[in-house]
């Protein structure tokens, strides 16, 4: 046990530079979304998560190696580099296979839960504490989301109930790796060595997921869904996913997680023009709801400062 340090970055505001990439991510894991239903056809969830981390991996190492990172080097970040990649890998399986059971819609919804646990771990972990106006923002956020996607409540049996409640804990695994990266040594690792030990542990696990069930590869996949693997190894998790962890390294975790309220936003629009959904017409009506939560979230507040004896106490593991 170190002795007790704050976290400098726990009430720092997102510059504008911050915002426009946190815009950039949420846009590319919008359209991963709709890559990830193309390729279903041809290659099932589970196989189709551990190829994009096998295809990732290498491009972490290359970026990394170019960089200067020393990915082999007792940094004594194996221990929390491993239990995020756990995390990291159940975190698909449950999202993968509760999306299975539940609608798309309503997971998306359940998905976006993950800022609200951010928030409450941030406090005890990090050293971050929201306002009651942060607060807010979140839940007006939230509720721009359930408007965008709505939730259907139709033909709701237990089987629905299960695949929810597997999104929430994808979504909580979710946000508990965002505090482990954060608030353990891992936050001195290089971006590319801490998303480097999560794309590696989930192999395995997406491996034995795949093969409890019962997954299998039936035809060459198509042009089209090899370029949209590409997309996921190279571009998804190889390079969007490190600088999410560039950006979580230097910004409050809570702040970051509220802007992720606009990626099934995105979603819902690249949808209309790719996939010819129905847009809702309270599609406006909700964006601005989110961009008015955002707002709220980012917004100055005294209540939300990092109080002096809120220090944190960072485990050695």
């Amino acid at each position: 046990m170190s002795s007790p340090q704050a976290i400098p970055s726990a009430g720092r505001p997102l510059s504008a530079g911050a915002i426009a990439l946190m815009l950039m991510l949420c846009l590319t894991w919008a359209f991963n979304q709709i890559a990830v239903k193309l390729v279903l056809p041809d290659i099932p969830p589970m196989l189709q998560a551990m190829i994009r981390s096998m295809g990732a991996l290498p491009v972490l190492f290359l970026i990394g190696t170019f960089r200067g990172v020393k990915f082999f080097e007792n940094d004594d970040t194996w221990k929390p580099g491993l239990i995020a990649g756990l995390m990291f890998g159940i975190e698909f399986v449950l999202i993968f296979q509760g999306l299975r059971l539940t609608s798309a819609s309503r997971a998306v919804v359940f998905l976006y839960t993950a800022p609200f646990f951010v928030a409450l771990g941030s406090y005890q972990v990090l050293g971050e504490r929201l306002g009651s106006t942060q607060w807010l923002g979140l839940a007006v956020s939230f509720a721009g989301v359930a408007l965008a996607i709505g939730v259907p409540q139709a033909n709701v049996d237990s089987h629905v109930l299960l695949g929810d409640l597997m999104i929430v804990l994808g979504a909580s695994l979710w946000a508990a790796t965002t505090l482990v990266a954060k608030g353990t040594r891992l936050r001195f690792a290089a971006p590319e060595k801490a998303l480097g030990y999560q794309v590696a542990t989930s192999i395995p696990i997406l491996g034995c997921a795949a093969w409890l069930f019962g997954e299998s590869i039936t035809h060459t996949p198509s042009p089209l869904s090899f370029a949209l693997m590409a997309f996921q190894a190279i571009w998804v998790v190889g390079t969007t996913f490190t600088l999410w962890f560039a950006l979580v390294k230097a910004y409050s975790a809570s702040k970051l997680s509220a802007f992720t309220f606009i990626t099934p936003l995105f979603g819902v629009v690249g949808s209309y023009f790719i996939m010819h959904d129905t847009l809702s017409l309270a599609f406006g009506a909700a964006a601005v709801l989110v961009i008015a939560g955002l707002f709220l979230v980012n917004r100055p507040s005294r209540e939300a400062a990092t109080p002096a004896d809120a220090l944190l106490n960072v485990t050695k593991t």
